[in-house]
């Protein structure tokens, strides 16, 4: 989620599932709906980027910033 939040997500709801929403410069907002699991499956996640618009590198650049500071994240 940490790394979702520095892509310009913020969290809008958490239950079994988590919404978050970025609001994106040209005025539009992108919502965004992920399972509350520990873990997420690769396919899951490739979806979760695809329906986003975050590139694989984006995202493995904001995870990496991410990780060295506690060492693990759920993505």
């Amino acid at each position: 989620m940490v790394t979702l939040e520095r892509l310009g997500f913020r969290l809008v709801r958490e239950g079994s599932h988590i919404s978050m929403l970025r609001e994106n410069p040209d005025g539009t907002k992108t919502p965004l709906t992920i399972p509350n699991h520990s873990t997420i499956k690769k396919s899951t996640l490739r979806t979760i980027l695809t329906q986003s618009g975050i590139s694989r590198e984006a995202f493995l650049k904001a995870y990496e910033e991410y990780a060295p500071v506690s060492g693990k994240e759920s993505p």
